[in-house]
């Protein structure tokens, strides 16, 4: 193996990609003493990464098959994720999994922290047993009423989140990866599709409850499980989730599918009809998350631009003002609601974007709204389906007739609000202006996924779609357009174009091919599913979060970088939701176009670009 990295590896990052040189041809002397040529990076770096895994296995030996270093590119993209990536992106809080889940970059001291519930009871006995094992384990009992005052007053002591354990085990999850080592809101939703397609149906089905335990428990699904989340949700998918883990379960377990339900139906009315995430004005909802002060995930310096403008106007150097602003002696009612708007930006999934930046708690979003049309349009399947159209929870019957009807009424309230139809598009709604905005974002498409437009509405919707925000690499997160219309400096957004995230395209390609419109979903499944493969094929088998999809690389370096892309020698669980798009794109492709992705067919040329 270091043969192979002294010869290839020139750039000395522990792989042998595209960016290596010289291209060398490398011979390989095979079991029969005959002498085999391996030619192209690929080969070589498929050779690397077998050499690594024999290596970690700790074989002197290994019997490596030109098959295995001649694979197929897409097949061995999807063969690693199915057998390889899930299993290294699950965990557990429990005894078993607790150490590698309490590695987090932004806790501060050598205490492992983990937050309880107050009324899981089961919980609190479990880990205050294994705290008499685990020294440094320190269990914190939260209190019942879990205010944005207790949240900031925990900043500087941060942990982990319980999650389900069921007897006497933590009930498993997938992680994104990377950084991101914890339970995530709507990542999850994107890796159960994926998961379900794999035939890991006790991982999807185990997220699902531990959404519902987090909702029984927390009052709603979390950002993340992390105790600075706390105030804060993502969007909603779990009405999709609990119908796709259903739908594939074998046999049927309707006592699950029955509390699933009933906790789904508390979250949309406690979470989402209540407080400040409904504005009565319109009859819509917004995103809102509370809290206080300065969001503490964020890298240091994140907001030393915003910080500056506000620590001039103090006539303080900025680190002061930072210092004296997070212990509430300078108080500033403008930066207040910048931290609101910023919050709330981040409980969208969207953080950050300009369409979003100063103005996100102001908008009925186009995405929330078509995602709690799709819960309202669940309700009324499940229990008119299962349920004999009645179901009853927290003593309030419900009918699917109940839920059909609130479902019109929030497509007809879009249509007012969000619908332009000179635009011949949907656009998120500036309540406090009273005027819809024109940003154009893959977002504005969410209603062809929750099935709210009509056909005629999807006949104009598409060519937009295909003609605004295609690009050479799938579908771009906005367009270049909108960025240089309501930026207000040259800080690169990375939920904007040039890039494309995962999320984006598995929904839209449902909805496209829910309004009939197959032959564009294969289009933008095939552009993703390219680039996807090209960025394996030329950089040792690297599948990250995001990709730009304007140049088709996965070097990305907006904000926070790209999770996904820090490895040595062979990448062991790719990114949650990018797996997912692989696995599920693969699923909608005909063998045909699989087959050009296998030979990295250009997607212009394929497409007539």
């Amino acid at each position: 193996m270091q043969e192979l990295l002294a010869g290839y590896d020139t750039d000395g990052d522990k792989k042998i990609t595209k960016d290596d040189a010289p291209n060398k041809d490398y011979f390989l002397v095979s079991t029969k003493g005959d002498t085999v040529i391996i030619r192209n990076t690929y080969y070589l770096s498929n050779l690397l990464q077998e050499l690594a895994i024999a290596n970690e296995n700790a074989q002197d030996t290994a019997l490596i098959t030109l098959r295995q270093i001649q694979e197929p590119p897409a097949e061995r993209i999807s063969r690693r994720i199915k057998t390889q990536f899930w299993d290294d992106l699950t965990r557990t809080i429990d005894e078993k999994g607790i150490n590698r889940i309490m590695d987090d970059d932004k806790m501060h001291d050598e205490r492992r922290r983990i937050y309880v519930p107050y009324d899981d009871h089961v919980g609190i006995a479990y880990f205050q047993n294994l705290q008499k094992k685990m020294p440094k384990l320190e269990v914190v009992v939260l209190p019942e009423n879990i205010t944005p005052e207790y949240v900031e007053s925990i900043n500087n002591m941060p942990g982990i989140l319980a999650l389900k354990i069921e007897n006497n085990k933590g009930v498993p999850f997938v992680v994104p990866g990377g950084r991101f080592n914890e339970m995530y809101g709507w990542d999850s939703y994107f890796e159960g599709v994926g998961l379900i397609i794999d035939h890991r149906l006790d991982l999807a089905k185990g997220m699902v409850d531990n959404f519902c335990y987090q909702i029984r428990h927390y009052g709603k699904i979390l950002n993340a499980n992390r105790s600075y989340y706390l105030t804060r949700t993502q969007p909603p998918f779990l009405s999709s989730y609990i119908r796709e883990v259903y739908a594939a379960m074998h046999p049927k377990d309707k006592k699950w599918l029955e509390e699933c339900l009933a906790t789904a139906i508390t979250e949309y009315e406690n979470v989402w009809m209540q407080s400040k995430r409904y504005t009565p004005a319109t009859g819509l909802n917004r995103f809102y998350a509370s809290g206080k002060g300065i969001p503490p995930e964020t890298e240091p310096g994140h907001f030393k631009a915003v910080l500056q403008e506000y620590a001039d106007r103090h006539k303080i150097a900025v680190e002061e003002f930072e210092e004296l602003y997070k212990a509430g002696v300078v108080k500033d009612s403008a930066l207040d609601r910048y931290f609101t708007h910023d919050r709330t930006l981040r409980e969208s999934g969207h953080d950050t974007s300009w369409r979003l930046d100063n103005i996100a708690a102001d908008l009925n979003c186009v995405d929330i709204n078509a995602l709690l049309y799709k819960y309202e349009k669940d309700f009324e399947f499940l229990i008119g389906t299962y349920f004999k159209d009645s179901f009853t929870v927290n003593g309030k019957t419900y009918t699917s007739a109940y839920w059909s009807e609130k479902a019109a009424d929030r497509r007809e309230l879009m249509e007012k609000y969000m619908w332009d139809e000179k635009a011949g598009c949907f656009f998120d709604y500036n309540f406090k202006k009273e005027e819809i905005t024109d940003y154009m974002s893959a977002t504005n498409f969410f209603p062809l996924w929750a099935g709210l437009c009509t056909h005629e509405q999807a006949k104009k919707m598409v060519p937009i779609l295909m003609s605004d925000l295609k690009a050479k690499g799938g579908i771009l997160a906005s367009t270049k357009q909108s960025v240089e219309k309501y930026k207000t400096s040259d800080v690169q957004r990375q939920w904007d174009y040039p890039n494309g995230w995962a999320p984006h395209q598995m929904l839209l390609w449902k909805g496209l091919i829910d309004y009939g419109y197959e032959k564009e979903a294969r289009e933008l499944i095939y552009r993703w599913l390219w680039t996807i493969t090209q960025n394996a094929v030329d950089y040792n088998g690297t599948i990250p979060e995001k990709y730009d999809v304007v140049n088709t690389t996965h070097k990305v370096y907006a904000e926070y970088g790209n999770v996904g892309t820090e490895f040595a020698y062979i990448t062991k669980s790719g990114f949650g939701w990018m797996n997912a798009s692989y696995q599920y794109g693969l699923s909608l492709l005909p063998q045909e176009y699989i087959q050009k992705l296998d030979n990295l067919e250009n997607p212009d040329v394929v497409f007539g670009e």
